[in-house]
């Protein structure tokens, strides 16, 4: 077994309950339960569920319903959205959202936000939406905030109960050009690349000079997220990535993005040439390989970047590898409960449970 650690900081998890070809809806979303208990029972920080409207692929529409289901499957782990698409909500009813949510769990819960809108033009109007909603997000960012520090409010006769007085952290995730809007609104930064590219970086630098301190947190704060797979060599590894790397490639090229599919079946396809330039595209820019070499490749980036969080966003059709890739990393990255059970066989026991 290898001896290679990643320096010390937090590892979590993002889990966009991904549906697979032949599989209902519904089983996404207890799945993604169940890997909730088996992150927390690997010692990750925190277990975040995500928001997409009418996509095949993704089952997982309401994020704070489903964040309610894990945070009460569990125990200790953090739970939130990642994120909640602000520009498709009313900022009242997503401060009472997660108010209940925190009156619930209390110290458990985490608000992430995004500025995304729906995927396409008919997505958008059933949403009662369009894509210049996106760039009201700094003044959604603010009138959320002042739900629940009491500031001031643009209806100030309205108050989000039980939201009003409690402290939900926020985080805004965002690419290298929304950075300021993190920064603005004195939330956490959650941004996308692995890989550790300079626009990245440079992203992270711009984000800690200028952020202000708000009520709900008083230092700059930085998650960078995205792909990590881990397994016995390089390219069962990248193995992992390829269902992902295709369902984007479809996607880009059929208007739809589907289930995932074995990897087997998407290696034996006869793509386009328009099909394959995606799907190699897809998969560049993650973090793969055997447990030194992602060992070696995220101490370069967390050194680099100086992030407080690595936020792992893997999915992939196999389930088994694909836990088996977490509890690889959970390894590496020295979280107790991971280093326990590796020397004990716990974690077998527990996942059966489960």
């Amino acid at each position: 077994m290898t001896t290679a650690r990643i320096r010390a900081t937090k590892f979590s998890v993002l889990d966009r309950s991904r549906t697979r070809q032949g599989r209902e809806p519904g089983e996404a979303l207890r799945e993604s339960v169940r890997f909730a208990g088996e992150a927390e029972a690997l010692g990750y920080h925190r277990f975040w569920v995500s928001e997409h409207h009418s996509v095949p692929g993704v089952a997982g529409s309401a994020p704070t319903v489903l964040a309610a289901a894990v945070a009460a499957a569990t125990s200790g782990i953090r739970v939130g959205t990642g994120g909640v698409m602000l520009p498709n909500h009313r900022t009242l009813v997503v401060a009472e959202q997660f108010g209940v949510l925190e009156s619930l769990f209390p110290g458990r819960i985490d608000m992430g936000l995004g500025r995304s809108v729906g995927f396409t033009d008919g997505i958008r109007r059933a949403l009662g939406t369009d894509k210049d909603a996106m760039e009201d997000f700094g003044a959604q960012l603010a009138e959320l905030t002042a739900y629940f520090t009491g500031g001031p409010r643009a209806h100030p006769e309205v108050h989000a109960r039980p939201a009003e007085g409690l402290r939900v952290p926020m985080f805004v995730l965002a690419n290298e050009a929304g950075a300021r809007l993190a920064a603005e609104a004195g939330a956490a930064l959650v941004i996308g690349g692995l890989g550790g590219e300079g626009k990245m970086l440079a992203a992270i630098d711009r984000y800690r000079a200028a952020f202000r301190p708000s009520a709900l947190r008083d230092r700059p704060y930085v998650v960078v997220a995205g792909n990590v797979a881990v397994a016995g060599s390089t390219g069962s590894a990248r193995r992992l990535l390829i269902p992902e790397a295709w369902a984007l490639a479809y996607s880009r090229t059929h208007g739809v993005f589907p289930p995932l599919t074995p990897a087997e079946e998407i290696e034996a396809l006869a793509m386009t040439d328009r099909e394959r330039g995606f799907y190699e595209a897809g998969l560049r820019g993650h973090i793969h390989g055997t447990e030194d070499e992602v060992a070696a490749a995220l101490d370069s980036l967390i050194e680099r970047s100086g992030a407080d969080e690595v936020l792992v966003t893997t999915a992939s059709h196999d389930r088994p590898a694909l836990l088996g890739s977490y509890r690889r990393l959970a390894r590496l990255a020295g979280l107790p409960a991971a280093v326990s059970q590796s020397q004990g066989g716990g974690l077998d026991q527990v996942a059966h449970r489960l």
